[in-house]
Order: C-alpha cells, then sequence, then structure tokens
C-alpha cells in the first residue's frame, strides 16, 4: 500500500515540475505586470520605469507598471504577494513594506520574507537632508542646534511609516540626540508644496522626492548621508563635510515576485535586470536621479533581505516606535 501511495504522489508531483519547467522556458508569453507600491512620480516609480522599460525591451514582453500607493507601501505589496507566483505580476519592494514593517505593524497581511522571492535590490538612494528656505536653517549644525534648542518642534516629511525616509529621520535625531516629529504623507507630491511653504520644513529624502523643491528654489540641501556628493547634486557637502560624519544612510528598491515562483523564472528576471543596468544610459538616468545600480545573484539578494530586515528591527526597536494596528 505504501509503496501504491508513493507511486501516486510522484504522479502527481512529476507532471506538475514538468509543466513549471515548460513554462519556465516559454517565459514570457504575455505581458508582465509590475505593482509600485507608491505614488506616479515618486523616486522609487521613476527608476522602476527606468529599469523596466530596458528589461522589457530584452524580455521581449510588454512590463505594465501599476501604481498602488497606500498604507506605507502595504496595500500594493501585499496585492503582489497574493498574485500567481507565475511570474506575470511583480513588485517595486521598497524597503519599508517588505523589510521594516514587519516591526512596524500589527498585521501586515502578508510576510514580506516568505510570501515574497526577492529578484534583486536594483536602486539604492543616498539619503539627501533638506530643509525649507524659509525655515532659514542653512547648515546641518544650525539644524541640530535649533533642533535641540526646540525638542519636537521640528518635523520632517516621508512617504510613509517604515519607509526609508522615514527611518532616516529617526536615526538622525539619534545620531544627533535630537526630537523631531515625523509627518507622513500617502503622496509624495503633496509633500513638495508643504516643504518650500516651511509648513514641514525638513527631509530625509531620497533626491527624486525633492528635486522638485530644489531646483524651484523653495528647498536647500543641507548634506548627503553617503560618502561621495551626488552627480545630481554635485555642490551640495556629504554629511561629512558638513560636520557629521557619523550620518550616513541609505535607502534602496527592490525588484520582488510572490512566494513559489518557479526558479527559472526568477533566474531569467535577475539576468535581465542585471544586464538592464550595464546599459549606459540606464545608469545614465539612474545617476540624473541620484540613484545607485545595484544588481546581486538570487542567493546574495535573499540574504541581503534578511540582514535588512534586522537592521530596521534594530533601528526601530532603539527609537521606541509603536506598532500600528
Amino acid at each position: 500500500m505504501k509503496t501504491i501511495a508513493a507511486r501516486l504522489i510522484l504522479g502527481m508531483v512529476f507532471p506538475a515540475i514538468l509543466a513549471g519547467a515548460a513554462n519556465a522556458q516559454t517565459y514570457p508569453s504575455r505581458p508582465i505586470t509590475t505593482i509600485i507600491p507608491f505614488a506616479g512620480g515618486s523616486a522609487s516609480d521613476v527608476v522602476s520605469r527606468i529599469m523596466l522599460e530596458r528589461m522589457s525591451k530584452s524580455l521581449g514582453q510588454p512590463i505594465i507598471v501599476e501604481n498602488r500607493p497606500g498604507a506605507g507601501g502595504n496595500s500594493g505589496t501585499m496585492a503582489a504577494a497574493r498574485a500567481a507566483p507565475d511570474g506575470y505580476t511583480l513588485v517595486g519592494a521598497g524597503s519599508g513594506p517588505i523589510a521594516a514593517n514587519i516591526y512596524l505593524y500589527k498585521n501586515l497581511g502578508y510576510d514580506p520574507y516568505k510570501d515574497l522571492e526577492i529578484i534583486s535590490p536594483f536602486a539604492g538612494f543616498t539619503i539627501v537632508v533638506v530643509a525649507s528656505t524659509a525655515a532659514k536653517i542653512n547648515s546641518l549644525k544650525e539644524l541640530v542646534a535649533q533642533a535641540k534648542a526646540k525638542p519636537g518642534t521640528l518635523n520632517y516629511g516621508s512617504v510613509g511609516i517604515g519607509s526609508s525616509q522615514h527611518l532616516a529621520g529617526e536615526y538622525f535625531a539619534q545620531v544627533t540626540g535630537t526630537k523631531l516629529t515625523h509627518v507622513p504623507y500617502r503622496n509624495i507630491a503633496q509633500y513638495g508644496p508643504d516643504l518650500i511653504a516651511g509648513t514641514v520644513p525638513l527631509g530625509f529624502q531620497w533626491f527624486p522626492n525633492v528635486s522638485a523643491p530644489i531646483q524651484a528654489g523653495g528647498a536647500k540641501v543641507l548634506g548627503v548621508a553617503g560618502n561621495e556628493r551626488l552627480a545630481a547634486l554635485p555642490d551640495a557637502p556629504t554629511t561629512t563635510e558638513a560636520g557629521l560624519p557619523e550620518y550616513k544612510i541609505a535607502g534602496w528598491f527592490a525588484l520582488a515576485a510572490p512566494g513559489g515562483t518557479p526558479r527559472p523564472i526568477l533566474e531569467r528576471l535577475n539576468k535581465e535586470l542585471a544586464e538592464a543596468l550595464k546599459d549606459p544610459g540606464v545608469r545614465q538616468a539612474f545617476a540624473k536621479a541620484g540613484a545607485a545600480p545595484i544588481a546581486l545573484s538570487l542567493d546574495a539578494a535573499k540574504k541581503f533581505h534578511a540582514d535588512e530586515i534586522v537592521l530596521y528591527r534594530d533601528v526601530i526597536t532603539k527609537a521606541g516606535i509603536a506598532r500600528i494596528e
């Protein structure tokens, strides 16, 4: 009886394996949808479209971008996590919805590490510290001094609770011994006017999110939180040059697929992602957006994801941020 049962099980499993292999060999045979869980025009949306356009050419199929902002990126990410694991629904996965939010929300509705397969991070964003021109804060030293003199009165905006911009502000407060107030936005486009007006005078942002206020003269860059100046902001000092060398932080954006997506499909997407990021036109467009291209193997990407979850857990725990219902 055991032998018969084993044969029956094998008889069911092998056809499924063969079907999966066949699907992977013909992949993709139709358009692919990539959900971006943030608003159109946001930094993540900008770089995703640059890379996905190049990937679509080599894959031979259109990649349709679908923006689904809301709940700090959780809504769109959950939709992707629950999609069929066939490679035809992908997600632009930010550090918030697939790392930090595990420790910020009591119930995400999905497990980022189990319900998603990270293909690779593809864009790194050095955090840019900006201040409204109306706030008359001209340097990082002035920012720290004012924040210490008036704890909690200075606020900063982000694309949502748990976003890398939110936690970059929390980390800044930890490094400098100050207290700042976080103001989350559903749509980053709403933040720009408030920054210019000085209503929300600070930002720890990815450059594309604040490029318009900077170019309009409504905001100024106080420091770039990396080891080198950004090509998009050649005159902006690094935090080391601005007198705060201990403040170094960056965010990232990745491409992911629903958990259970066949390994050959993940490998194909990983390969095409890496090739797209070698394209000089893509690299130039990334530099203009203040982003650094990143390409890791599938196994290295999985380790990267696990390590980032631990990193954000530590920042959130130290900040004492209460979990959201």
